[in-house]
């Protein structure tokens, strides 16, 4: 029969106590709270891998796994809960620190779309459903650009999850009524340029003026304006909300930029009844090219209006 052992690791499995491994080695990374916290908040047993030992003079060493024995035994509320450990006896201290620093060389991650995927195939709710919307637009989810698929799957999950199912149905028929299904308008920044137009603004924002207004820019001339206002996707929406704005004389159709950097938006209930709102000086929103600190709605604005009724707000250099 043919020898196998210099392919197949020398270790057995035991379930230890929590209170009997020791996690301090000075090649480890210092424990994340915050992580353990999120962890144990969405506790799955399944997701639970087995804790990688060194027995070393009969005290257990974990070289892989010291945040999953936290997150144990604190869903457990007890150190005396047992994990699986899969035990190597002839390891020492170094080559303990050589897996622990290589043991991720030659793993492949997952991307974003596998990810979204094996949720398909595991029924959950959530990636089903945004889905099944993109599909009702005649869209489909894929891994690459390509016309009629949209790619930047963690922008669809992020606004899901942060907006709601209708802000990401209202996202996504904004932007393919502006840009008819154009796939690069299907970007990251552009989504959430969108995403924050429709949060901000609510029903003050129009979408059949948008359509218009924005569709009448084309997406490379929207991204180059968006990068010499700022970077990201805050350059977008500065860029969306001035081309929505135009030229009008009247404040009345206007979107105010100024609420693009508010903390609280309950204040756009009343858009329209107070003109002053809608003309904005971007020299008072940034100081010596630097973004001043966020205001709310109801704080300070006069600080942040002073441009006449013809003016467009000045260009920023992007940060």
């Amino acid at each position: 029969m043919p020898d196998f052992s210099a392919f197949v690791p020398n270790v057995h499995f035991e379930q230890i106590p929590i209170k009997n491994l020791v996690s301090n080695q000075e090649y480890q990374r210092n424990l994340s709270r915050s992580h353990i916290n999120r962890a144990a908040e969405n506790f799955d047993l399944y997701q639970i891998n087995p804790v990688k030992v060194s027995r070393r003079n009969g005290i257990n060493y974990v070289f892989n796994g010291q945040h999953t024995i936290e997150i144990v035994a604190l869903v457990s509320g007890s150190r005396e809960t047992p994990v699986w450990c899969m035990v190597y006896d002839d390891l020492d201290y170094s080559h303990e620190a050589d897996i622990f620093a290589n043991q991720m060389k030659f793993v492949k991650p997952l991307i974003p779309y596998e990810i979204f995927m094996a949720n398909i195939e595991a029924g959950n709710d959530k990636q089903l459903m945004i889905r099944d919307l993109v599909e009702s637009y005649g869209m489909i989810i894929g891994s690459s650009k390509k016309p009629g698929a949209i790619c930047a799957v963690s922008t669809l999950e992020y606004i899901f999850d942060k907006h709601g199912y209708h802000a990401l149905d209202r996202v996504l028929r904004l932007i393919i009524g502006a840009w008819e299904g154009d796939f690069n308008s299907f970007s990251a920044n552009i989504m959430k340029a969108v995403a924050k137009l429709v949060m901000v603004y609510k029903e003050a924002l129009d979408d059949d003026l948008f359509k218009e207004k924005l569709g009448a820019i084309s997406i490379n001339q929207l991204t180059r304006n968006a990068k010499e206002r700022r970077a990201g996707f805050m350059g977008y929406a500065e860029v969306m909300v001035l081309e929505y704005n135009g030229k009008k004389k009247s404040n009345a159709a206007k979107l105010p930029l100024n609420a693009l950097f508010a903390k609280d938006y309950s204040g756009l209930d009343n858009i329209g009844d107070d003109d002053d709102f809608y003309e904005v000086n971007d020299d008072a929103l940034f100081q010596n090219g630097s973004q001043v600190e966020e205001l709310t709605l109801d704080e300070n604005l006069d600080e942040v209006l002073g441009v006449d009724d013809e003016d467009e707000p000045a260009s920023v250099d992007e940060e």
